[in-house]
């Protein structure tokens, strides 16, 4: 299990700190991905020194509704501020296109920062964006990919003179429609324009993923979606190729889902879903009724010591 507690507990850092911290030490960092606070919580209370607020996931528990652009930057906003505020783990925030033109790209860094996320991630598809494993994604031109990270890197200094500090993940879609060479291509210039965390989404095979990692620099992120278009590689196997983190981010979501729906089909045929509970006591432990009880306590016996 990772270790979190030496970068999560300080509290000196910023968040973008924590996390420049944590890929600064090497290897690779599981990142499972998170849709809520209570999501968040369980992947920190589980050890995992990072996680990311998924746009599909997010969209799907807000809205009940698919990853097509349909949640906009308040609720995505929102959303990470709740996020962000239950955890101490630094938290990477999915901020689509930008919302808009490159000022609307500026605005939504400087609100993610103010939110408390430790990165944004920032990619080139035309807007309404889709999930990258779906159907239907176009990219605008590498010009307009290259204006958005400008602005983002704009943005992130800006809110480094402002106290606040997070790192800009740039995402390309480019693979799909234009090939691996466009792409990499668009992320080795997100890489000299200043982006800290370089993301090729959907290369086809391992041979793709060996050669974005080989010409792409910098820290670079996989992503693992299981049934999707990339093949789910072992955390050793993408370490080896160069990845620094490995995001899965339908996992969770999934995993939830089915235990939900096997629940519901239990219930609707006059069975009680003992089974997939967990225990009341965990469960009351795990949303913080105990750290509650213990702070309730310290505060109520100040007034029968006054």
């Amino acid at each position: 299990m990772p270790d979190s507690a030496s970068l999560a507990t300080e509290p000196t850092l910023t968040p973008g700190a924590k996390l420049r911290a944590l890929l600064s030490k090497g290897g690779l960092q599981v990142m499972p991905c998170c849709y809520d606070a209570l999501s968040a919580k369980m992947i920190e209370q589980a050890g995992f020194p990072l996680t990311f607020m998924s746009g599909f996931a997010v969209s799907a528990v807000r809205l009940g509704a698919p990853d097509t652009g349909l949640i906009s930057y308040a609720e995505m906003l929102e959303q990470g501020r709740n996020i962000a505020a239950a955890v101490s783990i630094p938290v990477i925030g999915d901020a689509d296109t930008g919302y808009g033109n490159a000022l609307n790209v500026k605005r939504t860094v400087k609100g993610y920062a103010g939110a408390g996320f430790a990165a944004a991630m920032i990619e080139d598809q035309v807007a309404p964006k889709r999930c990258g494993h779906t159907r239907g994604k176009e990219v605008v031109d590498r010009e307009t990919a290259l204006d958005r990270i400008k602005a983002a890197v704009d943005a992130r200094e800006e809110a480094r003179a402002q106290g606040q500090d997070l790192l800009i993940l740039a995402r390309t879609d480019a693979n799909h429609g234009h090939g691996l060479a466009e792409a990499i291509a668009r992320a080795q210039g997100f890489a000299e324009l200043g982006a800290d965390i370089l993301f090729v989404e959907a290369p086809r095979d391992t041979a793709e993923m060996e050669t974005v990692c080989r010409e792409v620099p910098g820290w670079k992120m996989a992503n693992l979606v299981e049934g999707g278009d990339t093949p789910l590689l072992s955390p050793p196997e993408l370490e080896a190729l160069g990845y620094s983190i490995a995001a899965y981010p339908l996992t969770l979501l999934s995993a939830a889902m089915r235990a939900t729906r096997d629940a519901l089909a239990a219930m609707a045929s006059g069975q009680h879903p003992t089974g997939l509970l967990m225990d009341f006591a965990e469960l009351r432990e795990r949303v913080g009724f105990d750290a509650y009880y213990a702070e309730e306590a310290r505060y109520a016996g100040a007034r029968q010591r006054d």
